[in-house]
Parts: C-alpha cells; structure tokens; sequence
C-alpha cells in the first residue's frame, strides 16, 4: 500500500506471511539507473509480520517506479507499483488539477463468523471501479473493516481482522495505486457504537496505526488518531469521534463530548491557521444532519453547536464535512446567516449492507439536497480544478460498477 507521498519523501506499507526482510528499490521513470534502496526492515509477529519502509531523497512532482523486495527477491505484481510525489506549484503555478476517491464501510466477509442470514457483505468489484476512476488519493472515512464478536476480546483478533481485509485480491490494486489515509468509526475501533469506555481501545489504537500510514497520529496529544494532511491546495482534518467520546446514553446530565475538548480546540485553531483553499473536515458519523438519532452529532447538540459557532466567530473560509456511518449517501447543506453555508457529504457504504434514512430525515427535517440521496453500495470522487483564484470541487457519486449517480460543483467562492 501506498501512504503519505510529500514533495521528497513516500511511504510504504508491506505485510509479509511470515518473518521476513523487506525493502524498497525505486526509481525515476525518466531515469531507470537512478536506483535506490531502503534499508531492510524484518518483519515479526510482534504487529503481524508489517514494515514501513519510507524513500527519501525523492524529486518533487517526479513519477517514480518501485519494487517490493522480500529477503532480497523481487515480488511480482498484476498492477503497476509507481508513486508520483506532490508537486512545488506554490508561488509559481496554479494548484494542480487532482482527484480524491471517498468512502466508507467496509465488510469484508467471513462466513465463518457472519450472523446467520443474508450475507452482509457483498460487491467487493466496487473497489476495481475505484482504481478505475484513478484517483490520485483515497480518504477512508471510518467502518474500514468490521469487528465481530469473535474480534473483541484480543489484540490479535482485531490485526488478524485488519489482515483479512487488506488480504482481498480485489483490493490491493488500489492500495498500490495512490496514496492512502483513514479515519475510524465504531467497528474499526471496537465493538458497535464503542465509545471512550471501551477497554481494547489501545489494541485498536495500534492495530490503526500499523494498518494505517497518515502523516501523524494523536496530534492532540491525550490518545486517539487525529491527524491532518495537505494535498496540494486542499486540507483534510483526519478526526477522531471515538477515542474521547461519552456514551450515547448518557443521562446523567454530564457535558456530552464527542470530540472532546482538546480535539476541538484542537480542529479549530488549524482551521484557522489553514491557507488551504478547501478545509475538508472527515469524522466518522454525520456533523451536519439536525435529527438527534443513530449516531449524528445533532445526539451531542451542545458541543457541536460550540463547534459550529467557533468556525463562524473565526471565520474560516472554505470548510466542508465529510462522514460515513450511515449506509447510505447523501449530501446536507446548513444554511448560515450573515456567512456561507457549510456542506456535509456522507459516503457510504462501500461493501456493508445499505441502509435508508430514518422516517423523520426527510429533506425538509435534514436540510438534505434534492437527488442526492444514494441506498444502495457505491463511492465518491471529489475533483479538484482550476486556477488559484477561481477553485472547483465536482463532487460525483458512484454506483459499484462505476457509473455515475449524481454530481455537483461547489466553487472555493462559495465558501467564503
């Protein structure tokens, strides 16, 4: 799998079936005998046989090529194996012209251990759609794999569950393809629903973390996945609505947290310190959507009214949300006054089971726009073009054999 690609620097994923030594041979396409090497790592079952080997000293804005050596022996793939690192435009070009793949919900089935019934998980080919689509990253955007009841009692069940479904042939095309990065949700942090209380939460904190290859983690500093990411022009704030997170239940009149407050403040001050043109914001469940059920952020009403009132006092330019959770897609607009409206886009679900919105989320009570609802599996791509002064998002939706569903344009002028 590909991880964080920046200007001189690309990392690298590798799993191995057993104990063994990895690295990286790459080099520039222009320039096949500019080879170079990582020093070996040796994998051991410690984290379940992972390396993250990192080439350094790379060209900004350069294709490279690269093969993955195990114990010395090239490995042989079906699926190119290049990275293209970012590009220097600032203070000399306009942005470049780039694409982002989104999703969520990921069930990758085993029998074995199902729930007796209908199979949950199904359409794995949605992920060959999504190389297809040849985005040149991919934001994962919580429930990336599905712990079951077999899973919760040990570290081990949770890697073992993570390798099972990075394991899926279909898949690894992808992830060899462009750069990854991810957030969680309930079922890759713990059992359904799990919140602060949840005692494995340091397994599944370092399961993320070996699985995962976003530039930081814990950028807060108390626990958690929280992380950020520049690509090219646009910000994505990897969050954490875990980790720090009461219980859905809580009655006992205690301040709710979702994020908690070092998360937040935490989000806001690099809300404000962004230049990005477009600060997208990724948390797990729906931010946006006012109906207090499920798992929205409307159940956790006095923090996420501090948030949105903070963005407003500060005057962010260009946030929009991106969520998952929910099984199905759709895209909310929350209307300001005096200031821009904000947008949250949900994605899901990519392989889990879809879902339709409860009875009370209609567009009216939601502030849902028309034609945007999706219930059945499908993806998004976010499509980012123009000169510097004049920014497009396209948002498009997908259905699993990669045909278009819906899109819509937001220009960076909107939100501001």
């Amino acid at each position: 799998m590909l991880g964080h690609v920046e200007m001189q620097t690309a990392q690298l994923w590798v799993q191995t079936k057993q104990a063994a030594n990895v690295q990286i041979k790459f080099w520039p396409d222009s320039n096949s005998k500019a080879i170079s090497t990582t020093q070996p790592i040796l994998t051991t079952s410690d984290n379940h046989f992972i390396a993250k080997p990192q080439a350094i000293g790379l060209s900004n804005g350069v294709l490279y090529r690269y093969t993955v050596l195990i114990n010395g022996k090239a490995c042989n793939f079906s699926y190119p194996t290049t990275f293209k690192t970012q590009k220097l435009w600032q203070f000399r070009t306009d942005p470049p012209a780039f694409k982002v793949a989104i999703g969520s919900c990921y069930y990758h089935p085993e029998p074995a251990v199902d729930r007796p019934g209908t199979p949950y998980g199904a359409n794995l080919e949605i992920f060959s759609s999504i190389y297809a689509a040849k985005p040149d990253a991919m934001v994962w955007l919580g429930d990336n794999i599905y712990s079951r009841e077999v899973d919760f009692g040990s570290k081990y069940g949770f890697y073992r569950r993570h390798t099972m479904a990075r394991s899926e042939p279909l898949l690894q095309p992808l992830l060899a393809a462009a750069p990854q990065y991810a957030i969680w949700d309930d079922h890759d942090y713990g059992p359904n629903d799990a919140d602060r209380s949840w005692a494995g939460k340091t397994w599944t904190e370092a399961a993320f973390n070996d699985f995962w290859c976003n530039p930081t983690t814990n950028s807060v500093g108390n626990g958690g996945i929280t992380s950020t990411t520049l690509v090219n022009d646009v910000q994505f704030f990897l969050m954490d609505d875990r980790y720090h997170r009461s219980p859905n239940g809580d009655q006992t009149g205690r301040e709710k947290s979702y994020l908690g407050k070092q998360q937040m403040q935490w989000l806001v001050d690099n809300l404000i310190y962004s230049k990005a043109t477009f600060k997208i914001v990724c948390i797990g469940g729906q931010v946006l959507n006012p109906v207090a059920a499920h798992e929205n952020y409307a159940t956790y009403a006095e923090e996420r009214n501090e948030l949105l009132n903070l963005i407003q006092k500060a005057k962010v330019k260009g946030v929009l949300f991106l969520s998952g959770d929910r099984h199905h897609t759709d895209l909310i607009k929350m209307e300001r006054l005096g200031t821009y409206p904000l947008y949250d886009l949900t994605v899901s679900p990519l392989t889990s089971g879809p879902a339709k919105p409860g009875k009370d989320e209609d567009e009216a009570s939601t502030g849902r726009m028309p034609n945007t609802l999706v219930t059945d599996r499908n993806f998004g791509i976010l499509s980012f073009s123009g000169p510097a002064k004049d920014r497009k998002m396209v948002i498009s939706i997908h259905a699993v054999d990669g045909k278009m569903i819906w899109e819509k344009t937001i220009a960076a002028s909107e939100l501001r």
